[in-house]
């Protein structure tokens, strides 16, 4: 019986490549994001692509009451849940603390914190209930190092770092592996939401070779295929024109 994964934000970057290649190798999916038309189009695509079945939910993973109707929504299909990726999270603004927004601490917490929680623990129940289940949560190496005018989004990265070291301990026995993905530089649109600026956004990543979300992606599978004795509980990646969070060399 094929697999069923769980992930979020799948609408683009790490969580749609993650669909995609989770897809061709056999794993059912179930997709959620905002964007309810992208979601639409994904399935589409990638059950004409694969021989497998792709079910969408569109909801704001930073709503608690969203995460719990979600759940209500489709308690038969997480039935057979075995893998969930915690992917949905995002930056908002590089202003040092001090003069930061509030609504933009609020939106990263809620988002990268809360929402990864709620789901983690609503999806429980039915991870317990299958054999050899999986837990990915997709980090960031600010979640082990701090940068200037990253304070708050890295404390909510760490966060997940903490997270998962608990989690892992409270699943003790269980069967259940928790791995934490931490990327260095990714070309994705979290420079553009965290900038709000499409040009200031492409000086993100000018003059090197950033990861790919294909990248991360397979990082991800990799993880999964390893043997059920075999627990990845951390795993960071640099592109290798990056050597620290603040360190990139550039042509």
């Amino acid at each position: 019986m094929a697999k069923l994964a769980l992930i979020t934000g799948a609408t683009a970057g790490i969580g749609f490549s993650t669909a995609k290649l989770l897809a061709a190798n056999g794993y059912n999916l179930l997709l959620t994001g905002r964007r309810e038309e992208r979601l639409r189009q994904i399935k589409q695509q990638l059950e004409a692509e694969n021989s497998i079945q792709v079910h969408v939910d569109s909801f704001d993973i930073s709503v608690r009451q969203e995460c719990e109707s979600f759940i209500t929504r489709n308690k038969t299909t997480l039935e057979g849940l075995n893998v969930l990726v915690n992917n949905a999270g995002l930056a908002k603004g590089v202003d040092p603390i001090q003069s930061a927004k509030l609504d933009d601490w609020e939106s990263m917490l809620d988002t990268n914190v809360k929402g990864l929680f709620f789901m983690t623990r609503l999806c429980l129940p039915f991870l317990e209930k299958s054999i050899g289940s999986h837990i990915i949560n997709v980090s960031s190496v600010a979640g082990q190092w701090v940068y200037p005018g990253g304070g708050v989004y890295c404390s909510t990265k760490h966060a997940v770092s903490a997270f998962s070291q608990g989690l892992r301990m409270d699943l003790h026995g269980k069967g259940i592996r928790v791995t934490n993905i931490c990327p260095g530089l990714v070309e994705t649109e979290f420079s553009k939401v965290r900038l709000n600026d499409d040009i200031k956004a492409e000086e993100v990543y000018k003059g090197m070779s950033p990861l790919t979300p294909e990248d991360i992606a397979a990082s991800i599978l990799w993880s999964l295929q390893q043997p059920q004795h075999v627990n990845i509980q951390e795993m960071t990646i640099f592109p290798t024109d990056q050597a620290s969070v603040n360190l990139v060399h550039r042509t």
